[in-house]
C-alpha cells in the first residue's frame, strides 16, 4: 500500500507531500487554499505512489531544486535551477521536482518557472488543473533467498542481488533506481522465490570457494547485476572472454572490488549526462580529454561493453576527480553475516571481512589505540586495562567517510551494527505530519543542554518539529515514555549497564520488551548496554557513550549531535563530524543502524563548510564536504547555491574549492544553517558574520 500522504488544511494555501516512512516532508504553497482529490497514478512518465488533483494559479517552492519539464513523449524541453527564468507556451507538461521527495506535476498550461536564492515558482496562465504524484525512495527487499553454508550456493544467493535493479542501464548509478537486494536466510536447501530474477547482464564473476571473497564481492555483484560463480581464480569474464584478473590476496581482492566498483559508478554517473539527465557535470568536464573513448558512444552501448571500456582506463588517471566513498563495514568472515549483507550492499557499502586481534603485537596496539581513545578519562587499574582488549576491537583504517563494524566486541570510532536494527528499520512506523522528538533530562546539573532543547530543534519553518520536553522522570514516567512513538528521544541524565537512573529509582532496560522511539541520543555515563537493549526492543539506531564523561563535556556533545542532526545528517555523520572537533566525541559511539536520519536536509545533501579567508582579505576559499546519505547516496549530484557556480558535482567527500566574495559569502551562509569550520572550530553558519569573521567561543556555538 502507498504511503505518501497529501496534507491541506481548509484555512492554509499549502499542500504538503509527506514521505512517513522516510520522515521527508516538500510544502507546495498554493494561491489559495486547496481541496487536494485523488487522482490516477498512470498519468506521468515515471512510477508513482500516489497522486491528487488541485486548481492553482502557482505553484511556490520552500527552496530551489533542479526541475526537468518533458512533453508527454518524455522529451526533454529544459531543465531550470537557480536564477533561472523560463517561459513555456500553453501545452500538456510532465514536470519532475528533484526534491527529497520524488514530485512528478502534469499540467495543460502556459509556464513560468522563475527563481531566486529562496524560493522557486512556477507560475500558470490562471486556475489551472494540475496533477500531482509522489513516490517514496523507500524500500524493501522485495522477498527472501534461502540458502544453505555451501559457497556455491552462497555466490548463487548474491547473485540475485541484481534484482533489485530497477534498470541495467547507466542510471542505475542514480540511488532511486537501485533497489533493495531480496533478503537471505540460511537453511538446508536453495531457494529463489519466482518473483526474483537476475538481470540478463553478460556479466559473471568468478571466485575461489572463500566465504571472505564471497561477502567483498558482494556490493560490486550487486551494482553489475553479475552471476557469481565457484572457479579457480577470480576475474570477471563478459561474452568478449576474461576482463579483468583481480588480484589472489585477501587484502588485494578487497582493493580491486573496491576500485573498480568507484571505477565503474564514476563513469556510470559521466555516460548518464547523455541520456535523461543531461546536465552539466564537472566531473565530466575534467576527465573527458583524458579518456580512450567518446562518452557519446557509450550511452548506448551494453552493460558489458561499457564496463570493458571503464576498465581499460588506468585508475590513476580518473583518482583525483573521484568521489570518497560513504562507507566501509568491515565483518567477521563467518555465515551469520550472510543474512546482514543484503541491508549493507543496500547502501553500496564496501564488505571487508576482518579477522578481531589476537596476537601478542595486536593486543598491545590495541591497548594503545586504548589508552588514546581515553586519555582525559580517570586513570584505570591494571586489571581494567586488560579487560578492553577483550571488550573492543581496533578496525583497519580505510579512505572513506564512514565506518561500521558488525561482530562481536565493541569497535573504537566506529558504527556498532546490530543485525535486529535493520529489520526495525524495515517496519519503522509512519510518522506523523511533524518530527516527534522527546526531551528528558534526569539530571539537574545539566540543565543547560535540557533548556535547549527548542532551540536546537525549533528552528525550521519548512519541516517543523513537535517537542515535548520532562525533567526529573520516575521510573513509571520514563517507562511510559520509552514507549510512546517518538522519532528522536533524547536522554540527559545517568545510566547504569542495567537501565536509566530516575529520582525513585533504577528503571531496567530488562523490563523494555517493545518501546516506540526510533533513533536517540543516551547522553549519560556507560549508556552503551542500555542503548542496544534499546534497540534489541524495536528502536532502529541511537548514539551511547563507552565510559564516564563530565557534564560539561557531555552538554557540549549533546548540543553538537543535536544541531547536527537537524541539519539533516545521519547519526553516523554526525558523530563522525563531532569526533573530529571535540576530543571528548571519541567516548561515544553508533549502535545499531547509524544510516537513520531524524530530519532532512534542507539542500537534499549535507555538508560542512569550511572556510579561509585570503591574505588580504578581499575573498574566501570555500571548501564543501558532502556527506552521501542512504537517499541521496553515492551517485546523487549537487550544486552550492554560489553566483558563478553553474555546474553540478557529485556527492562524497569534498568539492573543489570556491573563491567567493565577502559579500556572497554572506548571502550563502544565510541560505540554511550548516555547520561551518573556522580555523578548527565547529561553528554555525547562522553565527558567522561576514566581514569581519567572527563567532562567539561559548559551548552553545560549538
Amino acid at each position: 500500500m502507498p504511503h505518501m500522504r497529501f496534507s491541506a488544511t481548509s484555512t492554509s494555501p499549502e499542500l504538503t507531500i509527506v514521505d512517513p516512512i522516510q520522515r521527508r516532508q516538500f510544502p507546495l504553497t498554493t494561491a489559495e487554499p486547496i481541496d487536494p482529490i485523488p487522482t490516477e497514478t498512470d498519468q506521468f512518465s515515471a512510477p508513482t505512489d500516489r497522486a491528487v488533483e488541485i486548481t492553482t494559479e502557482y505553484l511556490t517552492l520552500p527552496y530551489v531544486v533542479p526541475v526537468y519539464v518533458r512533453d508527454t513523449d518524455g522529451n526533454r524541453l529544459l531543465h531550470a535551477e537557480e536564477h533561472a527564468y523560463e517561459q513555456l507556451p500553453e501545452q500538456t507538461y510532465i514536470i519532475e521536482l528533484l526534491a527529497p521527495i520524488k514530485i512528478f506535476l502534469r499540467v495543460h498550461s502556459t509556464i513560468t518557472i522563475a527563481s531566486w536564492e529562496a524560493h522557486m515558482k512556477l507560475e500558470f496562465t490562471d486556475a489551472t488543473r494540475v496533477c500531482i504524484g509522489a513516490r517514496s525512495y523507500h524500500e524493501a527487499p522485495a522477498g527472501t533467498i534461502t540458502t544453505t553454508e555451501t559457497p556455491e550456493d552462497m555466490a548463487a544467493a548474491i547473485s540475485t542481488f541484481g534484482s533489485a535493479l530497477k534498470t541495467t542501464s547507466c542510471e542505475r548509478s542514480l540511488p532511486s533506481l537501485r533497489g533493495h537486494p531480496p533478503a537471505i536466510e540460511l537453511g538446508d536447501r536453495f531457494y529463489v522465490p519466482d518473483n526474483i530474477t537476475r538481470p540478463e547482464t553478460g556479466v559473471r564473476i568468478e571466485i575461489p570457494d572463500r566465504e571472505a571473497l564471497i561477502y567483498a564481492v558482494s556490493p560490486l555483484a550487486y551494482y553489475l547485476g553479475a552471476e557469481v560463480v565457484i572457479g579457480e581464480l577470480p576475474r570477471i569474464v563478459t561474452e568478449n572472454g576474461v576482463i579483468y584478473r583481480f588480484d589472489h590476496s585477501l587484502r588485494g581482492f578487497q582493493n580491486d572490488v573496491e576500485r573498480l566498483l568507484k571505477q565503474v559508478l564514476f563513469f556510470d554517473c559521466i555516460i548518464r549526462t547523455e541520456g535523461r539527465y543531461k546536465i552539466d557535470l564537472h566531473e565530466r568536464t575534467v576527465v573527458e580529454s583524458r579518456l580512450p573513448f567518446e562518452i557519446t558512444d557509450l550511452y548506448d552501448a551494453p552493460l558489458s561493453e561499457q564496463i570493458e571500456q571503464y576498465l581499460a582506463v588506468p585508475f590513476e588517471d580518473i583518482v583525483d576527480v573521484v568521489p570518497q566513498w560513504p562507507l566501509t563495514t568491515h565483518v567477521t568472515p563467518d555465515a551469520s553475516i550472510l543474512e546482514q549483507l543484503p541491508y549493507l550492499v543496500n547502501y553500496l557499502s564496501f564488505v571487508r571481512p576482518t579477522v578481531p586481534a589476537s596476537s601478542t603485537n595486536d593486543q598491545v596496539g590495541l591497548q594503545q589505540e586504548m589508552d588514546a581513545f581515553m586519555r582525559g578519562e580517570t586513570q584505570l587499574r591494571s586489571a581494567e586495562s586488560f579487560a578492553l582488549t577483550d571488550r573492543y576491537i581496533t578496525l583497519p583504517s580505510t579512505p572513506t567517510l564512514e565506518h561500521a563494524w558488525l561482530g562481536p566486541r565493541i569497535p573504537l570510532q566506529a558504527n556498532k551494527l546490530i543485525p535486529v536494527a535493520f529489520q526495525n528499520k524495515l517496519h519503522r512506523r509512519q510518522s506523523t505530519d511533524e518530527i516527534d522528538i522527546t526531551v528528558v533530562c534526569n539530571d539537574s546539573a545539566m540543565l543547560d543542554e535540557y533548556t535547549a532543547g527548542t532551540a536546537l530543534y525549533g528552528d525550521r519553518d519548512e519541516l517543523p518539529f513537535d517537542i515535548t520536553v520532562h525533567q526529573d522522570c520516575s521510573v513509571a514516567d520514563l517507562h511510559d515514555l520509552l514507549r510512546t512513538e517518538t522519532d528522536f528521544f533524547h536522554y540527559i541524565g545517568h545510566t547504569i549497564p542495567d537501565g536509566f537512573i530516575c529520582r525513585d529509582g533504577t528503571l531496567e532496560t530488562a523490563s523494555l520488551t517493545t518501546v516506540g522511539i526510533d533513533t536517540f541520543l543516551l547522553n549519560s555515563c556507560r549508556s552503551y548496554e542500555v542503548g542496544t537493549k534499546l534497540i534489541e526492543a524495536g528502536s532502529v539506531g541511537g548514539i551511547v557513550t563507552h565510559s564516564d564523561i563530565g557534564n560539561d563535556d557531555a552538554t557540549g556533545i549533546g548540543q553538537v549531535v543535536a544541531r547536527l542532526l537537524n541539519c539533516g545528517f545521519s547519526l553516523r555523520s554526525a558523530l563522525a563530524i563531532t569526533q573530529s572537533h571535540r576530543r571528548t566525541g571519541r567516548q561515544y559511539i553508533v549502535v545499531g543502524d547509524g544510516s537513520i536520519q531524524i530530519t532532512q536536509s534542507e539542500s537534499g545533501t549535507p555538508y560542512v563548510c569550511s572556510i579561509t579567508p585570503s591574505a588580504d582579505a578581499q575573498t574566501y576559499s570555500v571548501q564543501l564536504t558532502t556527506y552521501p546519505t542512504t537517499e541521496p547516496g553515492i551517485g546523487s549530484v549537487f550544486t552550492p547555491f554560489i553566483d558563478g557556480i553553474d555546474q553540478y558535482f557529485l556527492t562524497g567527500g569534498e568539492l573543489p574549492s570556491f573563491t567567493v566574495s565577502a559579500d556572497m559569502l554572506d548571502r550563502f551562509l544565510r541560505l540554511e544553517r550548516v555547520p561551518v569550520v573556522l580555523g578548527s572550530e565547529l561553528v554555525w553558519s547562522t553565527d558567522v558574520s561576514v566581514p569581519p569573521l567572527s563567532h562567539s567561543n561559548s559551548d552553545d556555538d560549538r
